[in-house]
């Protein structure tokens, strides 16, 4: 298992170096190398999650290790389908390296005994963490397409385009991508939440419970929401949708690590459940 890690690390490492050799030398092998070496890193990594599951019978989110190999694993099956339907290809110089991170990182944390716990088979649960995973990962992405839009504008505004000029898409397009984005994560995060209303309601006998875990993940679903909303009824487009992006996405974070980490309450347990 700990082999197939590392493996995955690799590769999703590997993966980055090949899409930041596209963005300098602009060859379509270098893309399709980063491209393919990322597949291979979630095959390896969808493996290794399935195994962690098969074995123990039970959703593998029961600690921090488990929970940042399910988020790092999402990140990149998003990405893959991202990819394909979009063909943003310059995308993968943010999610490569994103992905690499959050797998360094879960190599980094130890892997500490679990007590089986009948809750991490639940349907509910698993639909509830699914759904914020992927929502998640919509977001992450949405976060990177901000950065790439910023950094797009800023060279056309300086009238002195440079370097990512010519290697980054029109800025229509990066608006439209992470638009898409952020309806994905939305949908997820919402069917995320309506799932983990019921979960708590089977488990604690309440729907809310005012725990910082449920608070901060209704703040993140209104700033996404008031997002949508701006953008559909003032038409919030452009900059300032990438820095909102870029915001949310820092939010998300906050609630996805730093309420396990800071707050207490009833998902002090295990970070991202």
């Amino acid at each position: 298992m700990e082999l197939l890690i590392i493996i995955t690390v690799l590769l999703y490492m590997l993966s980055a170096a090949g899409y930041f050799a596209f963005l300098f030398y602009q060859k379509e092998i270098l893309y399709r190398a980063g491209f393919l070496l990322i597949l291979a890193g979630f095959i390896c990594h969808t493996l290794t999650i399935g195994t962690t599951f098969f074995t123990s019978g039970q959703f593998p989110a029961r600690n921090l290790h488990e929970t940042l190999s399910v988020a790092g694993w999402a990140i990149a099956g998003f990405f893959l389908v991202f990819q394909s339907r979009f063909k943003l290809k310059v995308l993968g110089i943010y999610a490569a390296p994103l992905i690499s991170l959050v797998m360094v990182a879960v190599s980094a944390v130890p892997k500490t005994p679990i007590e089986p716990q009948g809750i991490f088979k639940s349907f509910w649960l698993i639909s509830h963490v699914s759904a914020v995973f992927v929502g998640n990962a919509a977001f992450a992405m949405a976060c990177g397409i901000g950065i790439l839009y910023l950094i797009q504008e800023h060279g056309i505004k300086a009238k002195n385009p440079g370097f990512f000029f010519k290697r980054l898409p029109s800025l229509d397009m990066l608006d439209a991508t992470g638009y898409t984005c952020i309806i994905v994560g939305f949908t997820f995060l919402t069917f995320g939440l309506i799932t983990g209303f019921v979960y708590a309601k089977t488990v604690w006998g309440r729907f809310w419970s005012w725990d910082p875990k449920e608070v901060w993940s209704g703040i993140t679903w209104l700033f996404y929401a008031a997002l949508l909303h701006e953008r559909l009824t003032v038409g919030w487009r452009g900059r300032r949708a990438a820095v909102m992006a870029i915001i949310g996405f820092a939010i998300l974070l906050f609630t996805f690590l730093g309420v396990n980490f800071l707050l207490k309450g009833h998902h002090g347990g295990f970070t991202g459940v």
